[in-house]
């Protein structure tokens, strides 16, 4: 069985030190004052490919074997910028498998990182199978988005930053998808502080990792098209080590609508100047929409990223109608 502890995380720190570095933890005072006491951002749109995932990629290449002839994995878009930046900075190969729910933008900033491309079926079960077979056909080495330990470790990173900095934080809330984050970050903070909230924030339409937890099981969800797109995807029936920590370290999970994240993506705009992605926004979203209860002392919240499709958030901040796939969103004008 794969294991992982708070030593990984801090060893997977050094590994990345000087390439995805710590990143700011501002207060939000608008998100502050609905909260009833501080409400903390920490900010990783500031990393050098606009998101969280270049920490786990970094570990994971840097873990490498030097003679591996390249790496592959399957993404929803900040995964394999991460990696695609990750394995250029150690010259080898990098093939980033998508589904064609991604967005157009976060497909050309892999290529503007000088990854390969491949666009396979309509969700990311079918890329990954696209990743796998390079694996065995062309023997690349595939990084997985969050059932990596390596890439977990990187990504638990984060929690360390954010309670070393606050030892006070009472509940983090961290976007949850495949469990690379979520998992990584709850194993930092639970081991570190056992009496902090760790609250898993998902859309509620295709997430599968709250659908897993709740049938005890990794299980198979039907992806659609969402405003918090980057949290797209299944956890994989074979599930290694990412279900696990979910399972054992997160205090709860929540869903928010998709009306939630577009109202959530206004107030960061507008209250806190942020440009960020849909899945940045759904611990906000839940504090707005009252999902939380009872917050007792700080609470920080991860914005991971910043690569949206600019089209889409435009029409959100100018408060107009959004439709993803055959779902529609009514806008309205923001409103404080």
């Amino acid at each position: 069985m794969i294991s992982l502890s708070l030593s990984d995380i801090f060893e997977a720190r050094r590994n990345i030190a000087g390439t995805a570095g710590d990143t700011p933890l501002v207060p939000s005072p608008h998100l502050g004052a609905l909260a009833g006491g501080e409400f903390l951002l920490k900010l990783e749109t500031t990393q050098p490919v606009g998101a969280f995932k270049l920490r786990g990629a970094v570990n994971a290449v840097f873990k490498l074997e030097d003679a591996t002839r390249g790496v592959t994995c399957c993404s929803t878009g900040n995964h394999g910028r991460g990696v695609a930046f990750a394995a250029r900075a150690r010259g080898i190969r990098a093939v980033i498998c998508m589904s064609s729910l991604v967005p157009q933008t976060k497909i050309d900033g892999i290529k503007a990182l000088g990854a390969e491309v491949r666009i396979v079926g309509r969700s990311q079960d079918e890329a990954l199978a696209e990743s796998l077979r390079l694996c065995a056909d062309e023997g690349l080495t595939e990084i997985s988005p969050f059932d990596d330990p390596h890439v977990i470790a990187g990504q638990g990173t984060i929690g360390l930053e954010i309670l070393e900095r606050r030892p006070d934080i009472a509940t983090l809330l961290v976007p949850l998808s495949g469990g690379g984050l979520a998992g990584g970050v709850a194993l930092a903070a639970k081991t570190i502080k056992p009496s902090v909230r760790v609250v898993g924030i998902s859309m509620d339409r295709g997430a599968a990792m709250h659908a897993s937890l709740a049938a005890g099981r990794p299980v198979e969800v039907e992806e659609v098209a969402s405003l918090a797109d980057s949290l797209g995807g299944g956890i994989g029936l074979d599930n290694k080590l990412s279900f696990r920590l979910c399972r054992d370290h997160l205090d709860d999970v929540i869903l928010v609508t998709e009306e939630e994240i577009y109202r959530a993506l206004q107030t960061h705009y507008f209250e806190d100047r942020l440009v960020c992605e849909g899945a940045s926004a759904v611990g906000a979203a839940a504090l707005i929409a009252g999902r939380l209860g009872d917050l007792a002392g700080p609470v920080a919240t991860i914005i991971t990223g910043r690569n949206v499709d600019m089209a889409v958030f435009s029409a959100i901040i100018g408060g107009a109608d959004v439709t993803l796939g055959d779902y529609r969103i009514t806008g309205a004008p923001y409103a404080a």
